[in-house]
């Protein structure tokens, strides 16, 4: 029997953030993990969850066998985790507030961060409120523009609290099939509403690395955002916001970046 049928899926955990909401987390770690390293903690985007970003698309499977542990988060809103309805529960450092309690909660003094998309900002809330907690971070399909910020709030509130039609296409494909999935909608909308506009800022000590598919138009900008950084881009030939996920070379880029030594944190 192989490992990946061997192994039992992780517990479904949850963490307490400060404002009293319960945070949905597992941890990944089949007793093989590299101790020289820290966990990978695995920041999922809008309207996903977990599983289906990290779980289906085989990033969990490929950490495990890269010789990572790796914490998988629910974000607010999503998931197995609470979903207040109100747009100030969803600030990126109320969410950043969210992956310290998971840390504490875990016992991780300091992680590696992938993130995608709009989890990126999360994880910009976290690396300001805990920078000491941040060793790596990979950004993935993200850029200097905040993608809520192209949407117009209106015709989200319709979609999602009316089941209006929207004019705009990225808005229908975003929210359509979260709809569908039973996604809370109000919890979407407060989370539109409280990362609208939200700065992606990691502080300049931690090492960086971008992850763009070449079709994608959500991180518009990054390859200018990445050399004021002097962080490295990786474009993923033929791949839009969706397939980048799922694809064997984002996976290969973000293992290499984050199993490198880095120099200012390590020496803590």
């Amino acid at each position: 029997m192989n490992r990946a049928a061997a192994a039992s899926p992780a517990p479904t955990l949850h963490a307490e953030s400060p404002d009293g909401v319960l945070i949905a987390y597992r941890v990944h770690d089949e007793g093989e993990s590299d101790a020289s390293l820290p966990p990978v903690l695995l920041v999922h985007g809008f309207a996903s969850n977990s599983r289906v970003t990290w779980e289906g698309t085989g990033w969990v499977r490929a950490l495990l066998d890269a010789g990572r542990a790796v914490i998988t988060v629910d974000l607010r809103g999503h998931g197995e985790s609470d979903k207040p309805a109100d747009a100030d529960s969803y600030t990126p450092e109320r969410q950043g507030a969210d992956l310290v309690a998971v840390l504490d909660s875990v016992g991780a003094t300091r992680v590696d961060v992938v993130g995608y998309s709009m989890g990126n900002r999360v994880v910009s809330g976290l690396a300001e409120l805990a920078p000491e907690c941040v060793r790596r971070v990979v950004i993935g399909g993200a850029g200097p523009r905040e993608w809520f910020a192209t949407w117009d709030l209106d015709e989200a509130r319709g979609v999602l609290l009316r089941d209006e039609p929207s004019g705009n296409p990225h808005l229908e494909r975003v929210l359509r099939p979260a709809i569908a999935a039973g996604a809370d909608r109000e919890a979407l909308l407060a989370c539109i509403e409280g990362v609208l506009g939200a700065p992606l800022s990691i502080p300049g000590g931690i090492p960086t690395l971008f992850v763009a598919g070449e079709q994608d138009p959500v991180p518009e900008g990054v390859q200018e955002l990445a050399l004021e950084w002097d962080s490295d881009l990786v474009t993923i030939p033929g791949r839009d916001h969706v397939s980048t996920l799922t694809s064997r070379a984002f996976k290969d880029a973000a293992i290499a970046f984050l199993a490198a030594e880095s120099a200012a944190t390590d020496e803590d």
